[in-house]
């Protein structure tokens, strides 16, 4: 028999020394954590943690946050820990996020049909010490040159998210994805999280963290207009982001990408990175589980 009980501001300790371990598909919760505490009144990365606990010791955790994403590290428990996150959220569930076999298992238990998927994809992950960093020739001769993205830049961003969203999430365009990714794109000037790869000083692509702690990093949002595809400039951006947060003193980089985009891995693998297992992802429209 097994705890299930909503953590509270004071278990940040437990939760991080179960988390560190499977590192590789924790960042979501990492990070979150450490950005907003376990405290929730849905404010930016913000979520309703449940936790299992077996003779005292942590077995398994969901998360619920502000944004809808039901994010997973749950071995043990799985079913339980969903159903607390969301009665004591009161939150629906928008997305599943985590390990590919516990996000199957999910899907399954809470009966979400299949007419409902936006997106169903399973990545693949991965993971680079960034002491091991390949630098791109473009950065290393200067030519190429990443910067963090400045308020002049939000309508260029803004756009590059959306088409994003439209593209590899299966979004619908529309004014209200449009200020969603202004939103977004105003909070991550302010938290320093997101740069822009220059070309002679032409922007040419982007990358940034959508998951940070002092120790590791876990990139996203990599985008290369298509007509500018082919170059080099989407690892170029990556590789430039890992350089600042190498230099803050991280360790490791975690990313994934989706197992049929055969270059993306490429440029990734060319930076250094490894894959150490799969991860999933699931978007629903309008799917409100209680």
């Amino acid at each position: 028999m097994a705890e299930i009980r909503i953590l509270r501001p004071g278990d940040e300790a437990a939760l991080e020394a179960f988390l560190w371990p499977r590192v590789e598909s924790s960042m979501f919760l990492i990070g979150n954590l450490r950005a907003a505490g376990l405290s929730d009144t849905g404010r930016p990365y913000e979520g309703t943690y449940a936790a299992a606990f077996e003779d005292g010791k942590l077995a398994g955790v969901v998360a619920l946050y502000w944004n809808g994403n039901l994010v997973l590290q749950a071995p043990a428990h799985l079913d339980a820990l969903w159903r607390a996150a969301v009665e004591a959220s009161g939150r629906p569930i928008r997305g599943l996020f985590g390990p590919e076999a516990q996000v199957a298992e999910a899907r399954q238990l809470a009966g979400l049909d299949g007419a409902q998927v936006q997106l169903d994809e399973t990545e693949k992950l991965y993971r680079l010490a960034l002491a091991d960093l390949v630098v791109p020739e473009g950065l290393r001769s200067g030519r190429l040159r990443g910067r963090l993205v400045e308020p002049r830049d939000l309508e260029l961003v803004t756009a590059w998210q959306v088409q994003f969203t439209v593209e590899t999430l299966n979004e619908e365009e529309s004014p209200e994805l449009w200020e969603r990714h202004r939103a977004g794109v105003q909070r991550s000037i302010g938290e320093k999280r997101t740069w822009i790869l220059e070309d002679n000083d032409r922007p040419v692509a982007c990358s940034g963290f959508n998951a940070a702690t002092r120790e590791a990093v876990q990139v996203g949002g990599v985008w290369t207009p298509p007509e500018l595809r082919g170059r080099g400039y989407a690892r170029a951006a990556v590789a430039a982001t890992l350089l600042v947060a190498h230099a803050a003193g991280a360790t490791t980089a975690i990313l994934f990408t989706s197992l049929e985009n055969v270059p993306a891995q490429r440029a990734y693998a060319a930076l250094g990175f490894r894959p150490v297992g799969t991860y999933r992802a699931i978007l629903m429209r309008g799917w409100d589980k209680r």
